[in-house]
């Protein structure tokens, strides 16, 4: 059967998340629904990474197996000809079977985009924090999350996936914060991710940008599990799976807004 490698850009408003669910609107439905279409009958479909409802990629990838053989340029616009404006395939390259979109990715990457003012145009792709931020407080906050660690105080447990509890220690390689403009960016990238772990420490940094969490207090919630960080979990309409991450793979130094074209 041949596979395909997909790298895809979505916006996650209307959705609830990638991965499949029933009685729900998802990403990866509508991409398979797609590509049983085109390929007139049954296709395997399996992203690199998850989104949580309302959360965006720039660079999702996917693998695609269909018992049709077709051109990656017959695949791209095939599926584009096919899926809702708010979901686009932006790359189909052939690669081999043993290529799992999951299973062979070394690191996921994710964008969270933070404006400093309101906006007319960028809601859906924004945290907009009426408070003044200490930028130089979040970007030494953000430091203490390299490495690796017990983010148990960070995440919640997904129970409608059926799967059972997983480690909640996790390697952060990188955990920086750089501005554009009237925007915050943080970039954080790991082998994995737990639920909601984006978004609560993120939330946690702009609470330290607001000066009302010390390193002190983010050391703590390191080392002892605790659900002190769970309400200051960050808005999804500001998150971007920015990139999956294969061997020898890169991400640019500059960390960028996420395009809006």
């Amino acid at each position: 059967m041949p596979t395909w490698k997909l790298t895809i850009e979505y916006e996650g408003t209307r959705y609830r998340g990638w991965q499949e669910q029933i009685n729900a609107k998802t990403v990866q439905d509508a991409i398979k629904s797609a590509a049983m279409n085109l390929f007139e009958g049954p296709v395997e479909l399996m992203g690199g990474g998850r989104t949580d409802a309302g959360v965006h990629a720039i660079a999702q990838t996917a693998h695609l197996k269909g018992k049709k053989f077709l051109k990656p340029h017959e695949i791209l616009y095939g599926l584009n000809d096919r899926l809702p404006a708010d979901i686009n395939i932006l790359d189909v390259r052939t690669v081999t079977a043993e290529f799992h979109a999951r299973h062979s990715a070394v690191a996921r990457a994710y964008l969270y985009q933070i404006s400093t003012r309101r906006t007319a145009f960028g809601k859906p792709f924004v945290w907009w924090v009426k408070d003044p931020l200490d930028v130089k407080r979040m970007t030494q906050a953000a430091a203490l999350f390299e490495g690796r660690h017990n983010f148990a105080s960070f995440c919640d447990v997904d129970t409608s996936t059926g799967e059972k509890a997983k480690s909640t220690i996790t390697e952060v390689k990188i955990s920086r914060i750089e501005t554009s403009g009237d925007l915050i960016l943080y970039r954080i990238v790991a082998s994995h991710f737990l639920w909601k772990m984006v978004r609560r420490v993120t939330g946690v940094l702009v609470e330290a940008g607001r000066g009302n969490v010390t390193e002190r207090d983010i050391k703590r919630l390191l080392q002892h599990p605790t659900r002190d960080a769970a309400p200051w979990t960050a808005p999804p309409s500001g998150l971007f799976l920015e990139k999956i991450l294969y061997q020898g793979d890169s991400l640019p130094e500059e960390i960028r807004p996420a395009p809006r074209l």
